[in-house]
C-alpha cells in the first residue's frame, strides 16, 4: 500500500482528547508489503476509568495500576512511526490523542496519517456502514478481542489482506497516496472531497446531516481554512465538535477578501448557524440621539429598530450592542468628563444632581454651568463613537478583480448598507432601480464599508460612483 506504514489502535478512558487519556497501544509496522515490527502496552492512564469504558474495553483501573505511564513508552512508539505513514481506522481519533500525549512530554507528532475508514468509503462508494464493526460483518472477519488495542488492529490488518486480494496492489496504493494528499486529519464521515476545494477567497459552508448550516466561514485561502478546521480538532473544543457532526462542505467562491466578508456576514445572519458565535443578528442594536437644544432634558435618547436610520448618523452615537452596554458606557463617560447624569437622562430629580454635591458634575443641573458649554463638553466626550454620515452624493460601487479566475464582483453600498454583490451589468442596474429608499442598518456592513470606502481607494479597491446607467466597467 505504502512503502513503510504503521497500523495503529489506541484505547482510551474516553472520546475527549483534550481532557480524556491512553489506556492501551497497538502497533505492527509494514515495509514493503512485509510486516517487521509488532507492538503492544497497556498504559497507566493516570485517571480514573469509568465502569462503562471497563465494560466496553475490558481495562480496568487494576489492570493498568502497574502499566508504564504514556511518558514511559512514548520514545519506543515515536521509534515505531519513525519514517512511517501512521494508519489507523477513524485515524483522526487515535492522532488527536498521540498529539495531546506527546504535547505533554513537549514532543512534537509530525508523522503523516491515513484513515482506513476513508479508504474503505473510496473502494466501496455504494455501500454504507464504514465503522469497524460494519466491516467485520461485510467481509466475515472476526476476532476474540474487539475494542482491545491489538484485536483491533488485526482486523485492519485482516481487512486490508482482502482489499489487496479483491483490487490489486496498484488500485489501493493509488487510493491511499490520494488520501494522504488530502488529510487524514479529515472526518471519516465527510462525503466531500477536500482536493476539489479551491485555494482562493470565498465561503466554506459546513453541514450535518439536515439542510441547516452547522458553521459559516470564510478565507482567502479556502482549502487551507478548512483544512485547519479538522487539524484543530485535538486542542479546541468546538473544533472537535464540528468534527463529529460534519457531514458535507459546500462552498462559494469570490473575486476577493471583501466579497467573502459580505458573503459570511449575510449568510450567519440569514441561517443562524449554530456554531458561529459572532455575526448573528444585532436585533437589540441601539444608539444614543443627541438634541441639538442644549436646555433639552433628557439631552440623550436611546433609539434602535427604524430609528437607528443611516439618514440620522449625523445626531447619533454608537451602535451599541445592548441598552445595558449603552448605558453603562454613557454612564463611564460622565463619570470621566464631569457631565451631568440628571441632564443625560440617566438621573431623575431636580435642581443640584448627586454628583454635583460630591464633585462630580460641574454644574449644569444648578445654574454653575451654561447648558451650551456642558452641550459642548458631551459633544466632545461622544465624539469618538459619532456614527458617520454617507460621504457620497448616491450609491457607490466597489469593484473587485480576481486576476487569478478571472472573476470580477461589484459591491453596491448606499447609505452604508450593502445592497447587493453583481456579477454583471443586468444585474446592477436591477439592484440600483429596486433599492429601497429607507436602509436598514446592520453593523457589519457599516464596519465593513467604512474600511474598504473611507478614504476611498486606500484598500486598493476602486470605488465608482453609481447612478441608474452605470456599467461594471470590468
Amino acid at each position: 500500500m505504502l512503502p513503510s506504514y504503521v497500523l495503529l489502535d489506541l484505547e482510551t478512558t474516553g472520546g475527549n482528547a483534550l481532557r480524556d487519556r491512553v489506556t492501551e497501544i497497538a502497533a505492527v509496522r509494514v515495509e514493503d508489503g512485509v510486516e517487521v515490527a509488532r507492538w503492544s502496552t497497556l498504559v497507566n492512564p493516570g485517571v480514573y476509568i469509568s465502569g462503562f469504558i471497563e465494560q466496553l474495553t475490558g481495562i480496568s483501573n487494576a489492570l493498568v495500576a502497574d502499566a508504564p505511564t504514556f511518558d514511559e513508552v512514548g520514545q519506543h512508539l515515536l521509534q515505531l512511526l519513525d519514517g512511517a505513514v501512521l494508519v489507523a481506522h477513524n485515524v483522526r481519533f487515535d492522532h488527536g490523542f498521540l498529539q495531546n500525549e506527546f504535547a505533554r512530554m513537549n514532543v512534537t507528532l509530525r508523522s503523516k496519517t491515513l484513515c482506513t475508514v476513508r479508504l474503505s468509503r473510496l473502494l466501496y462508494p455504494g455501500v454504507k456502514g464504514h465503522g469497524l464493526d460494519a466491516i467485520m460483518l461485510r467481509h466475515g472477519i472476526s476476532t476474540a478481542s474487539r475494542h482491545r488495542a491489538m484485536g483491533d488492529v488485526q482486523v485492519m490488518q485482516t481487512w486490508l489482506q482482502l482489499v489487496f486480494a479483491e483490487f490489486g496492489t496498484d488500485k489501493v496504493r493509488q487510493h491511499a497516496q490520494t488520501l494522504l494528499q488530502g488529510s487524514a486529519a479529515l472526518p471519516p464521515q465527510l462525503d466531500t472531497n477536500v482536493a476539489d476545494i479551491p485555494e482562493g477567497p470565498g465561503v466554506y459552508i459546513f453541514y450535518g446531516e439536515g439542510t441547516l448550516p452547522l458553521y459559516v466561514g470564510k478565507s482567502v485561502k479556502l482549502r487551507s481554512r478548512v483544512m485547519s478546521h479538522f487539524q484543530a480538532t485535538s486542542r479546541e473544543p468546538r473544533e472537535m465538535r464540528i468534527a463529529q457532526e460534519i457531514r458535507r462542505i459546500e462552498w462559494v467562491e469570490t473575486a476577493g477578501e471583501l466579497g467573502a466578508l459580505l458573503l459570511e456576514a449575510r449568510l450567519v445572519k440569514q441561517h443562524q448557524p449554530l456554531h458561529n458565535r459572532q455575526l448573528r443578528r444585532e436585533s437589540s442594536l441601539c444608539a444614543w440621539r443627541l438634541d441639538i437644544n442644549p436646555s433639552a432634558r433628557p439631552l440623550l435618547t436611546l433609539v434602535r429598530g427604524t430609528e437607528l436610520s443611516p439618514q440620522q448618523f449625523g445626531n447619533l452615537y454608537g451602535p451599541y450592542r445592548s441598552k445595558n452596554q449603552a448605558i453603562s458606557h454613557l454612564r463611564e463617560l460622565a463619570d470621566e468628563h464631569g457631565l451631568c447624569l440628571q441632564a443625560l437622562g440617566l438621573e431623575s430629580g431636580k435642581g443640584r444632581c448627586f454628583a454635583h454635591q460630591i464633585g462630580r458634575c460641574k454644574g449644569v443641573c444648578c445654574g454653575d454651568e451654561a447648558p451650551e458649554r456642558h452641550h459642548l463638553r458631551l459633544q466632545i466626550a461622544l465624539s469618538a463613537d459619532k456614527l458617520r454620515q454617507w460621504p457620497f452624493a448616491g450609491p457607490v460601487g466597489l469593484r473587485e478583480h480576481n486576476a487569478r479566475t478571472g472573476q470580477a464582483d461589484m459591491h453596491v453600498f448606499d447609505q452604508w448598507c450593502h445592497l447587493a454583490t453583481v456579477r454583471s451589468d443586468e444585474e446592477l442596474v436591477e439592484v440600483l432601480q429596486t433599492r429601497a429608499e429607507v436602509l436598514a442598518f446592520d453593523l457589519d456592513s457599516y464596519r465593513l464599508a467604512l474600511k474598504y470606502l473611507l478614504p476611498p481607494g486606500k484598500s486598493g479597491i476602486a470605488v465608482v460612483a453609481l447612478n441608474s446607467s452605470s456599467k461594471m466597467g470590468l
